[in-house]
């Protein structure tokens, strides 16, 4: 077993960062993927030119990579925002600006799943009123990708590196899975289940896999401690991801580990190539 019957695409927000946005799906494919995701790659607007929407969806094209995975407007990620959609005021309609932005650029590539990163706590807004925020605008994300066939992904993040992030742990992202769910009676709300976030909060993987396999959207995986390739730490990724086929999981695998100071083409090795274009 181990990664032999996983279906693995690359993050091109954290892999091949080493070049240009529009160079880095050709890369990828050289590579020997198939599949690649994005967080929302124009970090400055909600509402680029469509100009470059269409850049960005030829060198999909151009390169064969399915873009499987999509962040809706987040913010500065990189950077010191993990969101907009619970952020009172600016960041919300910034989002909102976003939504049919980011749904219908994911229906021209046939991408299926969107992520909607919550957001950190704001100094001076009570949580609660964060929270009624970023249910109004998760149905408005929900009902949108509903429109294309997608899902809704929502994220649980780890509370040493995303401190005022309020879905820091499995159990809290599910709630809120449930709470979209119930509002939009849509039913395409689901988890993103991130085993290094989750592994950096100390939570128990084969006891989360157990438990939420049936509510995961999709699976992204990085080595622990260091966010590496999978053999850079201590995490047991092939033992988990056999975990998690075996409670019925048949989506992607999502790469999002850092190459360190190699070019991002080399940090595969773990992986052998023909395992790399699942389908």
């Amino acid at each position: 077993m181990g990664y032999t019957d996983q279906r693995f695409n690359v993050n091109l927000s954290i892999l091949f960062t080493e070049l240009p946005l529009l160079e880095r799906p050709a890369a990828a494919a050289a590579a020997g993927f198939a599949a690649v995701e994005l967080w929302w790659p124009w970090i400055e607007t909600p509402t680029p030119d469509q100009s470059e929407l269409d850049a960005l969806k030829k060198a999909l094209d151009d390169a064969g990579t399915q873009l499987v995975g999509l962040n809706f407007y987040a913010g500065q990620l990189p950077g010191p925002d993990r969101g907009a959609l619970s952020v009172p005021g600016e960041e919300s309609d910034r989002f909102r600006a976003n939504i049919d932005v980011a749904a219908d650029f994911a229906a021209s590539v046939g991408c299926k799943a969107l992520n909607a990163l919550y957001g950190n706590r704001v100094d001076g807004v009570a949580p609660a009123a964060q929270d009624e925020l970023a249910l109004e605008n998760l149905v408005l994300a929900a009902r949108a990708a509903d429109r294309i066939g997608a899902t809704l992904l929502i994220e649980a993040l780890n509370k040493p590196e995303s401190p005022r992030y309020p879905l820091v742990s499995a159990p809290a992202a599910i709630e809120v899975v449930d709470r979209v769910n119930a509002a939009t009676g849509l039913g395409n709300a689901k988890f993103l289940l991130d085993l290094y976030h989750l592994s950096m909060n100390g939570e128990d993987l084969p006891e989360v896999i157990e438990k939420y396999t049936a509510r995961t959207g999709h699976v992204q995986i990085a080595d622990n401690p260091g966010r590496g390739a999978p053999g850079t730490g201590d995490l047991d990724l092939a033992g988990l991801l056999d975990r998690l086929k075996k409670a019925g999981y048949e989506g992607w695998v999502g790469l999002e580990y850092k190459a360190g100071d190699r070019p991002s083409a080399e940090s595969f090795e773990w992986l052998p190539r023909p395992q790399r274009a699942a389908n």
